[in-house]
């Protein structure tokens, strides 16, 4: 068993370096009472300019930042100006669209969705169309996949990408947590009050998801946050 040590304020660069081979990062931010947003409905109010620059470090070492469609209407990302290509897991095509994000990004941005289907309602129907047309207008790749979030992992690397952060949302993590290799924690310290996403509606309802087995490698704290990375137990 890895020992676990606590560090100074490290080299980011240092810290967060890449093994080589395949391997995928997940990259968390909760409060202490495991709330993933704060009161403005997004992670912004949680976050501080450290927390920023561990999001920044990690994307420029990746080659792929790999999102759920409402952290992208939850947090209205800007254009990814990295070599990252950022990959978006939408089922729905449910997507703002208008952002620049699509459009203006270094690389064209990638939409993993479902395999169409014949049956379809006048919404999803009007979703699909958007989204052809913004694949048609050079803004956005369309890619169909049975299993969006766990089969854009092996779309992924058998497109020889093999760095890659999730940057989440919770139900995105939960569905790819037995393929993660490392999980990059930032624990605000906060109480906010705030219902984790699916608790209240899975109420009562039994087993929630799935348990995977965590090892902490190492660790740093600074202005109260506390910085963790864990690796998964193979």
């Amino acid at each position: 068993m890895n020992e676990s040590k606590q560090v100074s304020p490290p080299d980011l660069a240092e810290f967060y370096s890449w093994p080589s081979g395949w391997w995928v990062r997940a990259m968390m931010l909760h409060t202490l009472d495991g709330a993933y947003f704060g009161p403005d409905g997004s992670s912004k109010s949680l976050s501080n300019p450290r927390d920023r620059d561990v999001l920044l470090e990690l994307r420029r070492g990746a080659e792929v930042v790999l999102v759920g469609a409402a952290t992208i209407r939850a947090e209205r990302y800007k254009p990814m100006k990295t070599n990252a290509v950022v990959v978006i897991v939408s089922p729905s095509l449910d997507l703002p669209w208008e952002e620049p994000l699509f459009g203006e990004s270094t690389h064209l941005p990638i939409v993993v969705t479902g395999v169409t289907r014949s049956a379809q309602d006048e919404q999803a129907f009007q979703r699909r169309k958007v989204a052809m047309q913004m694949q048609e207008a050079g803004k956005v790749r369309i890619i169909e996949l049975e299993d969006p979030a766990v089969d854009s992992l092996n779309y992924l690397r058998d497109q020889g990408y093999e760095r890659i952060v999730c940057e989440g949302g919770p139900r995105l993590l939960e569905s790819l947590f037995p393929f993660i290799d490392e999980l990059d924690l930032t624990t605000a310290p906060f109480l906010v009050g705030t219902v984790p996403v699916d608790a209240a509606e899975n109420s009562g309802q039994g087993v929630l998801g799935q348990c995977t087995e965590w090892e902490l490698a190492n660790w740093w704290s600074e202005d109260q946050y506390t910085y963790a990375k864990y690796l998964r137990k193979k």
